[in-house]
């Protein structure tokens, strides 16, 4: 039987994970879900240390793991990520019908966002100008010498083969969902022109995978203009692969055209292991209300599914999403509704 560790996160986030808890047992799977408490109740249980290693423990004992978001407190997303190498971080953009979208014809929308998920500016490394003194840089631009007097630098990461792991994931998704009916299509982007040896290295990688991969349309663009793109011609794109922070961005802008944050699910792939999470925060400003939204939730749920090779329950636990939107008597406040989180779950579990 398949294990799924569950974490509840932080601040409102146990509220919208536990009530899909709920919504999952309601399929009937041969799943063993093991909870573990909330951020804030394990550090008080355990201490910050036990906790951890309980966290890390469960996670490596379970199959895959659906993690609520977190403020610091829950531990384990750190590990879950560089610890099992999930470099693969894909976030769906899909509109549902009835959703509340600034859009005025959002429907069709139907794409994936590919984020790398190892390096670029996320490998965090920083520090004071002042240590880049003996280096003598110059500003490619200006030709002048770097002013390392005051001030801090971060350093962007863009190596040959995490580009080209990440970019053939996104082509082999692209040809799954052809399979579907999809497009088959794959569009990068980069600021190549400013950045031409870290970009650019993606781009000519893009490029390469492309060639091998005829059957796949492709296209890249620079990425404030793919910005733009991104709004004014949704509806044109199929699966989207992005170095990690651009990646980061510009599916929190996407989910904007589809009904915000609490629409957008995600999950991190590694090549033998995955867990799911919303891509939203953990909403502090309405813990304990009830009011979060869980599709985000539900849809990594659905993800994880098909991860777990469940794909009948996936579609039905998708279905049953759908419908509460559609007839539009069970959405939560961000979405124009007066329903709880839990009479949202539980109108999903009644269509299921």
């Amino acid at each position: 039987m398949p294990s799924v560790c569950i974490m509840p996160g932080d601040d409102a986030t146990p509220e919208a994970v536990l009530p899909s808890v709920d919504v999952l047992k309601a399929l009937e799977l041969d799943l063993d879900f093991r909870i573990m408490p909330s951020g804030a109740e394990g550090t008080e249980r355990y201490g910050h240390k036990d906790f951890a290693q309980r966290v890390r423990d469960a996670m490596d004992a379970a199959d895959t793991t659906l993690y609520g978001s977190t403020s610091g407190t829950s531990p384990g997303l750190g590990y879950l990520r560089w610890g099992k190498g999930t470099y693969a971080n894909v976030r769906p953009i899909r509109y549902l019908t009835g959703a509340r979208s600034p859009l005025a014809e959002p429907d069709g929308i139907d794409f994936v966002i590919v984020r790398e998920n190892m390096e670029d500016m996320y490998v965090g490394v920083e520090g004071d100008v002042e240590a880049l003194a003996p280096l003598n840089l110059v500003n490619r631009l200006t030709r002048q010498p770097i002013d390392t007097t005051n001030g801090r630098y971060a350093i962007k990461i863009i190596t040959e083969a995490n580009s080209r792991r990440i970019l053939e994931f996104g082509f082999d998704l692209a040809r799954k969902r052809k399979a579907l009916g999809h497009p088959g299509k794959v569009t990068a982007s980069c600021k190549y022109n400013m950045l031409p040896h870290t970009d650019g290295l993606f781009r000519e990688i893009a490029h390469d995978v492309a060639r091998q991969n005829p059957d796949i349309e492709f296209e890249d663009y620079i990425v404030d203009d793919f910005a733009r793109r991104i709004v004014a011609e949704p509806h044109a794109l199929d699966v989207v692969v992005l170095p990690n922070l651009y990646g980061d961005i510009l599916s929190d802008e996407a989910s904007g055209l589809v009904g915000g944050l609490g629409l957008a699910p995600s999950a991190c792939y590694a090549d033998d292991f995955a867990y799911f999470e919303p891509v939203h925060g953990t909403a502090p400003d309405i813990a304990g209300t009830h009011t979060i939204n869980p599709t985000a939730t539900l849809l990594s749920a659905v993800l994880m599914l098909d991860w777990l090779e469940l794909p009948d329950a996936a579609r039905r636990l998708e279905s049953a999403v759908e419908a509460v939107y559609r007839e539009g008597d069970s959405l939560t406040p961000d979405q124009g509704g007066s329903a709880t989180t839990d009479q949202f779950c539980a109108a999903v579990a009644r269509r299921l």
